[in-house]
């Protein structure tokens, strides 16, 4: 009977892993290859009047972060990093576009995400309908779900990693939440030389 319970959990474990793996995992592994991390059909509205689509990838090297701007530590933590990134790479960061994509389209208006990036330099922020943000999430491969508060108010669980784009738009590498600053500024340098 113990064996069976055992071997019951086992094989759990397996079809969560395989799920984990085809589902997340495989898709960012492959598209390192393919190129196939941004590309989709999502159309979101930016901070700059214009739209981003996967064809906007192409033509600057681009930094993307998915957050939102009630987060109280992983946003405002990664946002300040890049401004660091930023400094390291001196003349280069004029280069580099950041792309601060809300998770929160019920609430972070153009004009919110505005006055939440407009302090860091070359940064822009994208929303748009919810269909948009969740077909512009699937397309990079980032999660978010929205987690009830106590108060009848909510926060979001997000992916915390940036995504880094060459002048291509190809997918280059991800930068982790509070990566070692010369590693990070080192997957940027990839990609704003490629």
């Amino acid at each position: 009977m113990r064996f069976m319970q055992v071997a019951a959990v086992a094989l759990v474990a397996a079809v969560a892993l395989t799920g984990l793996w085809l589902g997340v995992l495989s898709p960012i592994f492959s598209s390192r290859s393919d190129g196939g991390i941004g590309q989709g059909e999502y159309t979101l509205d930016t901070t700059e009047g214009t739209t981003f689509t996967a064809a906007s990838l192409k033509g600057q090297p681009t930094a993307v972060f998915f957050g939102f701007t009630h987060c109280p530590d992983v946003c405002p933590t990664t946002l300040g990093d890049m401004m660091g990134w930023q400094d390291a790479l001196g003349d280069q960061a004029k280069d580099l576009r950041i792309l601060f994509v809300t998770v929160d389209p019920e609430r972070d208006s153009v004009d919110l995400l505005r006055e939440y990036v407009g302090w860091l330099p070359g940064a822009i922020g994208a929303t748009g309908a919810v269909d948009q943000v969740r077909a512009a999430e699937a397309a990079f491969r980032v999660f978010s779900q929205k987690e009830p508060l106590e108060n009848g108010d909510y926060t979001m669980s997000h992916t915390s990693k940036v995504l880094v784009f060459d002048r291509a738009g190809r997918f280059v590498d991800t930068i982790s939440y509070q990566e070692a600053p010369d590693t990070a500024v080192a997957k940027l340098k990839t990609a704003l030389s490629s």
